[in-house]
């Protein structure tokens, strides 16, 4: 099978490989998927510098957790039915040597959806990390139904799904962005308001809800947490799963005086169930009328290393995938 990968963690255009590998059998409780696109997440991209300074897990990488296609074949144990079914897949890289970048995948059934009908192959390759994450700081907290959820960056792709999935789950749903230009992103992803950050922030958003919002999907912890704890109703929650600086000043006394509670999202090692719960939800939003995240671009695998580059350094807003044939 044609396939990208690295033996070596650098600079996108100095370690990815594109070239021939075996093709793999799968395994007791595996399905092989015929991967018709492959999803780039800065995830990826980190693992590739070795952003986290945890070195090569194995000896070769084939990148990207998240992608869609067809299977092709089945492994024992796994039902024939599954054969030529369009499905998405997440995890393939995680704690796992090769992901998604390849015309062949290997991925346990356990990680494997099938894609409802009238959803593109392209958008089911960006579902994967953006939505379990998602899922997962929407509702780590307990129910939202009928509560206030303020998603700080509601324009990106773990924002816009938690709009969304906020939306889905019947909370009141106030995004906020960095510019103009994104706000009609998160407005279509289901945000009963959209904000501009900027100069007072926390007051615009108390103007809109007066007793505070009761639950926070974060992007940007160490950047947001005092004006997320000044509109942090009695007892409220925040879910975090990025911070823009490791070590971020906290505002503990304040917090203190509220009940506030921390949630603290990884989506590698969101629990089972949690992720399968997310993987029905995700589907029921594109069921019943959401469109997905924007694509940005779809890039060849010949040039996957453009495509690392992209995700590193956007062009525009939307989601970078590769295609594979």
């Amino acid at each position: 099978m044609k396939a990208a990968w690295y033996e070596k963690q650098g600079a996108a255009r100095d370690v990815l490989v594109v070239g021939e590998m075996d093709d793999p059998q799968p395994r007791a409780g595996e399905v092989r998927i015929r991967v018709a696109f492959s999803g780039v997440n800065p995830g990826d991209v980190k693992k590739r510098e070795d952003a986290f300074r945890v070195g090569m897990p194995y000896q070769r990488v084939i990148p990207h957790s998240d992608g869609s296609g067809t299977v092709e074949s089945v492994g024992e144990g796994v039902s024939r039915e599954w054969i030529g079914r369009r499905v998405w897949c997440y995890g393939a890289q995680s704690y796992r040597p090769f992901g998604t970048a390849a015309e062949y995948t290997l991925v346990p059934l356990k990680l494997v959806v099938q894609l409802p009908e009238n959803v593109p192959l392209e958008q089911a390759a960006c579902l994967g990390i953006p939505g379990i994450t998602a899922h997962r700081a929407v509702n780590v907290g307990g129910s939202i139904n009928g509560k206030t959820v303020l998603v700080q960056g509601g324009a990106g792709a773990v924002g816009a799904c938690a709009v969304q999935l906020s939306h889905q789950a019947g909370a009141r749903v106030i995004a906020t962005c960095r510019a103009e230009s994104d706000m009609e992103i998160a407005s279509r992803a289901g945000a009963d308001e959209v904000l501009v950050t900027g100069d007072k922030l926390a007051d615009r958003i108390r103007a809109l809800v007066p007793d505070g919002v009761d639950h926070i999907v974060e992007v940007a912890f160490g950047a947001n947490i005092k004006a997320d704890t000044a509109v942090l109703a009695q007892a409220g929650s925040v879910a975090t799963y990025a911070t823009n600086t490791p070590m971020p000043e906290t505002p503990v006394w304040q917090l203190v005086f509220v009940n506030a509670r921390l949630f603290f999202v990884g989506s590698d090692d969101v629990p089972v169930e949690a992720k399968i719960d997310a993987t029905r939800d995700i589907n029921k939003a594109l069921e019943t009328g959401w469109k997905g995240l924007d694509l940005a671009e779809v890039v060849p695998l010949d040039e996957i290393a453009r495509a690392h580059e992209l995700v590193e350094h956007p062009a525009k807003p939307g989601r970078v995938i590769v295609a594979i044939n």
